[in-house]
């Protein structure tokens, strides 16, 4: 299996499973990755998806031997494999459930775009993060729609325009990623951060998802309308139900 799925306490961790390539977005990872991702989404139990890395690597991005073939593959099947990573940075992105990465090697290309698409990110002391695609003459095109969204426009030119790799204090310092941790404390961290954000109402947290997505594209009356009709639209849930009860009879809500 190229993921390796485990439960820890409402919160699914996957991980990408191929260390000896460096966990490369292969075609096969990528299939198993929507699947997975699938799969987290149609069971109750699962309350936030944390992504991460097999051995030293979270994912070195392109796949080599799709690589050496890509200017000669044709038109059609170019297409056909752009528009598949494409659905996985959107599928990740737009996750009706809150998505993390824990950043525990190099994340460089697609792996750093796989990473920039997770709503929070928690990075190794010793990892590096990068968009290196202009280096082999490619265009970062998929991830630098989600990266200046996360790190706006003089941050994300740098990092497209120079391919770099970033420390985890200097991708801390751009936006990137939410907190450094040591390298043997990253997965607990991760997971302790994920049933932080799990323990809120569910419907909350898939609303707030939707218009954080939707309003950097939009005018400020429109910005206001959409999130008017979003704050009398969740007052009819019974997740706000449920939290007002327990606000009131002091006890914690069970969402």
């Amino acid at each position: 299996m190229t993921v390796l799925t485990s439960n820890h306490e409402g919160i699914r961790l996957l991980t990408l499973n191929d260390p000896e390539r460096r966990n490369p977005l292969s075609p096969p990872l990528v299939k198993d990755l929507l699947r997975e991702l699938d799969a987290a989404e149609q069971d109750p139990s699962t309350r936030a998806v944390v992504l991460t890395g097999a051995g030293l690597a979270f994912s070195a991005g392109a796949d080599l031997d799709f690589l050496k073939g890509v200017t000669t593959a044709g038109a059609e099947a170019n297409y056909a494999h752009s528009r598949e990573l494409m659905r996985l940075f959107h599928r990740v992105y737009t996750f009706p459930k809150p998505t993390l990465a824990a950043i525990n090697g190099p994340a460089v290309a697609g792996g750093a775009g796989l990473a920039t698409a997770c709503d929070l990110a928690v990075m190794s002391e010793e990892a590096k993060i990068g968009y290196t695609e202009v280096k082999i003459g490619f265009v970062a095109a998929l991830v630098g729609v989600i990266l200046v969204r996360n790190v706006g426009e003089k941050h994300a030119k740098e990092l497209l325009l120079t391919g770099r790799l970033v420390s985890a204090p200097e991708a801390y310092r751009m936006g990137l990623v939410n907190r450094i941790v040591p390298a043997e404390q990253l997965l607990d961290e991760a997971l302790a951060l994920a049933q932080e954000v799990a323990a809120n109402a569910p419907t909350s947290l898939s609303l707030s998802k939707e218009l954080l997505n939707a309003l950097p594209g939009m005018g400020l009356e429109d910005g206001f309308r959409l999130a008017s009709i979003a704050n009398a639209w969740v007052r009819e849930t019974g997740n706000l139900a449920e939290g007002i009860a327990a606000f009131f009879e002091k006890r914690p809500p069970r969402f």
